[in-house]
């Protein structure tokens, strides 16, 4: 009887063990959620304030050129080496959560956003499982999920730091950027369960996302300041989409309501970091006019209000979004589409800004920031800016970032990355080693890891980005090689083919390989910079092309058809407004879509790349170089080379001497690719 009674008192010992085990680590399950079975990538097919709405993951596919190659190169160079990186001593990501959940001894290591990149690496898998169905992506993911699920407390809370160093206590200060990994927790959960159907990261999230919803809601003065790294509102707003609890909505639109309605003093809740416009807290966001601060918060903030203006339909939203467009557009942005003027500054306003927008119009070269984040984030906020207006010309954007100023941060290699992305680099002229994330050639890692997995995620949806669905058709977005297999909004099949060397080329065949028997429209961006575009359908041209704008073709379709579009790609001069005083008497070269820079490596030995000058009576030229950095296409023609120049800060001058000189200009996106030397996108130009 005592030996039974022994056994028993064991038995349940070991049930309230496993009870106590099963409470801190959720059991992962593979089941098959019950909620909105679309799978967008920003998933607004049911948002009611939308134009265009999005594809699946996996309905399009790049398949020959451009984006198919950039796409091949994430897809077996770029997302495993990171994965290798991250889930390593190096990159520390993974020990992080180990260590979390208690399996693995050890200290946090990165900086206290380092989750949030890990879940942007895993975001990255994703999306090529969602193309390529390699079930060893998510064999591997749901490894690290168990991984994620053992870390997460009972609550909910989930930040590795805080929970391995027992002196961090969870919103005690907002430098730790614990929105920051919230955002990116549950959108890379989202679009787990949108490819796969199952719901073992997403059951994180929701547990993740009620754990913030009971926290924020009703606010605290203790907490009215934490969400000013708004991936968050990102995430819940996806979270939303996904699961139709109106609670995320909720809190990602109070994340938004909060900002400026409380006094800008510091305190203990903002020691250690800078505060005001640096995190866009002084004017509430609907009363705003000016992009200010830190710029990758600021795009992530606006993107995120335009998530929420798609549920909600806000006026005073949509408002602000266009003001603040256009200021950061055509007064802030530099000619590669990158954004962040600076490192360290100062707003119109007077607060201590870093990594972020400065003065209208202020736009040095060589020290230009432009963070890789921010650059992606631009083409982010300008994506969903594209969805919810129609409006090409948030797509022309979108194209700008992502053929130069985004591509920019990572080696043709796939390897090695920037971290700022100037538009001229003088060799001495910075010392880099009072630096931190300044370099003079790429790095095989960042300490500070954010921008290189944003970079990838990129590549890797950008088949997503490629076409939307119109109320009674499609919009091309980006062109390229690809495949489109996908519904449109009633319910149709649709199948298109399209075949182009664009950005290289300017000329584009759609052919129509399944449709519905009914008339539907096809719209077909026409860049602000292709005037003199033209369309045909099997031979017969459509009139009225408009730079700047879709082209919209509705008609009845049936296989067969082929609907071909010419894009003038003229070598093109572009100068900056008479306010930037950087570039005055300096232009730029653009081809398409896709600016232009000179390296040390294509100019005579010792030359300084201020001395490289182009004329107007030179002709400049497009060559294709297949064996040539990856396959691009340069400009080829004489440049003038200056051999006058003085010393000293001012100095007399006569008519400078020049000395032509052939030569080629190279893609920005690709410079830095040949080691170390001197590099400019404007140059002095000479008018004949």
């Amino acid at each position: 009887m005592k030996k039974i009674k022994i056994l028993s008192l064991c038995i349940l010992l070991f049930t309230v063990s496993c009870k106590e085990e099963k409470q801190k680590a959720p059991k992962v399950t593979s089941k098959i959620v019950e909620f909105d079975k679309n799978a967008g990538i920003v998933n607004n097919t049911n948002s009611p304030h939308v134009k265009l709405k999005s594809i699946d993951i996996g309905d399009c596919r790049w398949t020959k050129g451009f984006w198919a190659d950039k796409w091949k190169t994430a897809e077996e160079v770029m997302i495993p080496h990171m994965g290798t990186i991250l889930k390593g001593d190096i990159g520390h990501g993974y020990n992080n959560f180990k260590i979390a959940a208690g399996l693995k001894e050890g200290d946090f290591k990165g900086f206290s956003w380092h989750d949030g990149d890990f879940y942007k690496w895993m975001e990255s898998s994703l999306y090529l499982y969602g193309v390529s169905k390699n079930e060893a992506i998510i064999q591997e993911l749901d490894e690290i999920i168990e991984v994620i699920a053992k870390a997460q407390q009972d609550d909910g809370y989930l930040s590795t730091r805080a929970i391995i160093q027992d002196k961090v206590e969870p919103f005690t200060n907002r430098r730790y950027h614990e929105l920051y990994n919230s955002g990116h927790l549950l959108t890379a959960a989202c679009i787990h369960n949108r490819v796969t159907g199952k719901r073992n990261f997403l059951d994180i999230a929701i547990k993740h996302a009620n754990y913030l919803y009971d926290l924020f809601v009703p606010i605290t003065d203790k907490l009215k300041r934490f969400g000013f790294n708004q991936t968050q509102i990102m995430g819940l707003v996806e979270l939303y989409r996904s699961t139709k609890d109106k609670r995320y909505l909720e809190l990602a639109e109070q994340f938004i309501n909060l900002r400026g309605t409380y006094e800008i003093i510091d305190d203990e809740m903002t020691k250690g970091y800078p505060i005001g416009d640096m995190v866009q807290e002084r004017v509430p966001f609907r009363e705003e006019t000016e992009a200010v601060g830190h710029a990758v918060l600021a795009l992530y903030y606006y993107a995120g209000a335009a998530d929420v203006y798609a549920e909600t339909g806000e006026k005073e939203l949509l408002d602000a979004l266009d003001r603040l467009w256009d200021n950061v557009t055509n007064k802030k942005m530099y000619v590669t589409g990158a954004v962040g003027q600076t490192h360290y500054g100062r707003s119109s306003r007077l607060d201590k800004i870093e990594e972020g927008f400065i003065d209208e119009y202020m736009m040095p070269n060589m020290t230009a920031y432009n963070e890789t984040c921010a650059n992606i984030c631009n083409s982010m906020f300008n994506y969903r800016m594209l969805t919810l207006s129609g409006d090409s010309k948030h797509g022309d954007i979108m194209e700008l970032v992502l053929h130069n100023s985004g591509l920019s941060g990572i080696s043709l290699e796939g390897k090695d990355y920037y971290y700022s992305n100037p538009l001229r680099k003088i060799d001495g002229a910075l010392d880099y080693e009072k630096m931190n994330v300044e370099f003079p050639k790429r790095q095989s890692y960042l300490e500070c890891f954010c921008c290189p997995p944003n970079l990838v995620r990129t590549i890797a949806k950008s088949p997503g980005w490629a076409y939307s669905k119109s109320t009674n058709g499609v919009a091309v977005n980006l062109y390229g090689g690809n495949e489109l297999e996908t519904t449109l909004l009633d319910g149709s099949s649709i199948k298109l083919e399209q075949e182009s060397n664009y950005p290289w080329d300017g000329a584009v065949n759609i052919t129509i390989k399944e449709c519905k028997s009914e008339p539907f429209e096809i719209l077909l961006r026409i860049p602000a910079w292709a005037k003199g575009s033209s369309i045909s359908v099997n031979g017969k041209a459509i009139d009225n092309i408009v730079a700047g704008s879709f082209a919209k073709i509705e008609q009845t379709w049936k296989a067969g058809d082929v609907i071909s579009l010419e894009m003038p790609m003229e070598v093109k001069f572009v100068e900056g407004h008479p306010r930037i005083e950087e570039v005055r008497n300096q232009v730029a070269i653009k081809r398409g879509p896709v600016v232009y820079c000179i390296e040390s490596a294509d100019v005579p030995k010792n030359t300084d790349i201020f001395d490289v000058y182009v004329s107007t009576h030179k002709d400049l030229k497009a060559n294709f170089r297949p064996d040539f950095l990856g396959g691009v296409t340069t400009v080829d023609g004489e440049v003038l080379i200056r051999k006058d120049n003085g010393e000293g800060m001012y100095q007399e001058v006569d008519q400078p001497k020049f000395e032509s000189y052939q030569t080629k200009l190279i893609p920005y996106f690709a410079w830095s690719n040949r080691g170390e030397g001197e590099m400019t996108v404007f140059m002095p130009v000479v008018w004949n």
